[in-house]
């Protein structure tokens, strides 16, 4: 099956409200194309040196999401272009990104990414410091930021329960926070789910899932 079919096959058996993002990493330019022309226009990756070299060989209007480990000093070179920075996993990248983006005069759209996996070295924010940072003025300390959601990674398990409840409790937090901190309108994408859990991240409240494998096949 070609890659602009896989396109076609997930957009057909996704629900109305989730949104795809095609995980193009180590994939080509040439790739990304045949996914474009199928009607796919988010993308997502997460070296910042290779994205950057992708963005000038391809249209305008694709939306770039960055979902890697984010080092503060590469920053830069992504808030020319960048729609969303998905993993924001610190207060110091916060920070930066606010900075880049004034000299820019772009606001950029992030989601802090919250730490639910079992596996210790992956990335991201406990929920008591999300918690406390989504209690300042975020809009007075960050305005060139705008904080739209959340995202997760699960454990990387065969345990389907346990994915389960990692994603469910995500989804509450992600209610809390849109109820106590931020407005629907506003703090409104959970990113959940990839190519091996994305049914159960939508069964559990995502609205964005990041897909790679299944729409271009194993890495090069």
């Amino acid at each position: 099956m070609t890659v602009g079919a896989r396109i076609h096959r997930l957009h057909s058996e996704l629900p109305d409200n989730i949104k795809l993002l095609a995980v193009s990493k180590f994939h080509s330019v040439e790739t990304i194309r045949e996914a474009y022309n199928a009607g796919q226009r988010r993308f997502g990756e997460n070296r910042v040196q290779e994205l950057a070299g992708k963005v000038i060989c391809l249209p305008q209007d694709v939306e770039w999401h960055f979902i890697g480990h984010l080092q503060a000093n590469k920053v830069k070179y992504l808030v020319p272009f960048v729609h969303t920075i998905q993993s924001v996993d610190s207060r110091n990248l916060l920070s930066e990104i606010n900075h880049q983006a004034e000299k820019v005069g772009r606001q950029i759209r992030v989601l802090l990414q919250i730490h639910i996996a079992q596996e210790a070295h992956k990335f991201g924010f406990s929920f008591e410091e999300a918690e406390t940072l989504c209690q300042e003025q975020l809009q007075m300390l960050y305005p060139y930021v705008r904080i739209a959601g959340l995202m997760g990674m699960a454990s990387l398990t065969d345990d389907r329960e346990q994915i389960r409840r990692e994603f469910a409790t995500l989804h509450r937090f992600f209610l809390q926070l849109q109820e106590r901190r931020f407005s629907a309108t506003d703090f409104n994408e959970l990113s959940m789910g990839m190519s091996d859990d994305y049914q159960i991240a939508i069964e559990e409240g995502s609205t964005l899932i990041r897909i790679g494998s299944k729409i271009f096949g194993a890495r090069t």
